[in-house]
């Protein structure tokens, strides 16, 4: 049941590439909450993925675009506010990738070109959305902009290699951009730090299955599926959170505050 949330809000949306991913499932309950957007992502994501499907449901139009081009997102910026017919409300960056990880490299013995390629796809095109959006002075007053990361930022997980990394550098833009596009332009910028969740992306992290079964053995309330992330977060583009910004908002059913279950003791 949809509660009327983003009626007449205008968005853009990052990198939905199948229907398992949760820019996917967040387009689909914008959509259902009133909301209109265009979609975007890069073309070889695109040409791997299935969005032209979401995009017929949703009644939305494509924008390709390369995240770490300013060029690109310069671009995407402008068409989308003339395809919507104004400023943008709300901006999703659910956006991924270590070359290292798809190369099988350890964290202790990277490739730092890989690296690199990692780093400018995963936090600095958060960086360059936010400026592209910012310069242009795209966003309408209280609009909201949302990142995905996971806890890999504040603690170890071994596997998680130099996506880790990136997450840190995403969450720390997320608070220092929102600073000023808080007290400059009234605009909102968060994190979500969701569970593990069993994405095209995720699945190709070493050792998922075993750590999303361990999560939700560690977490009260179980892992949050894309679904329940997509939920959580048309409440960031909704007004009623008008004064939540520059956090980094936990979404995981008590993992990142639980220390040990009673599942775990027992299956060890």
């Amino acid at each position: 049941m949809g509660y009327n949330l983003l009626k007449g809000k205008r968005g853009i949306i990052f990198g939905a590439l199948d229907e398992n991913s949760i820019a996917w499932k967040t387009a689909q309950t914008v959509h259902a909450e009133g909301g209109t957007f265009v979609l975007t992502n890069a073309p070889i994501a695109m040409r791997m993925g299935q969005i032209d499907e979401l995009a017929k449901e949703t009644g939305s139009e494509i924008i390709p675009a390369d995240a770490t081009s300013v060029e690109d997102l310069d671009n995407l910026v402008a068409k989308a506010v003339e395809i919507l017919g104004g400023k943008i409300d709300f901006v999703l960056h659910s956006i991924g990738m270590s070359v290292n990880v798809r190369k099988g490299r350890a964290y202790t013995d990277e490739k730092y070109d890989f690296t690199a390629k990692g780093w400018d796809v995963s936090a600095l095109s958060f960086h360059k959305v936010l400026q592209s959006l910012y310069k242009a002075d795209a966003m309408n007053e209280w609009g909201s902009v949302v990142a995905l990361t996971y806890m890999a930022a504040q603690r170890t997980f071994p596997d998680y290699n130099d996506m880790a990394d990136n997450k840190a550098y995403l969450e720390s833009v997320a608070r220092s951009f929102g600073y000023f596009f808080g007290k400059e332009k009234n605009v909102r910028v968060n994190t979500i730090s969701q569970s593990p969740t069993a994405t095209t992306a995720g699945q190709g992290v070493k050792g998922f299955d075993g750590f999303i079964s361990y999560a939700e053995k560690m977490s009260p309330l179980g892992n949050a599926s894309a679904q329940d992330c997509a939920d959580y977060t048309i409440t960031l583009f909704s007004d009623l959170t008008r004064k939540v910004t520059m956090q980094n908002l936990f979404h995981d059913g008590g993992f990142s505050n639980t220390g040990v279950s009673q599942e775990v003791i027992e299956k060890f």
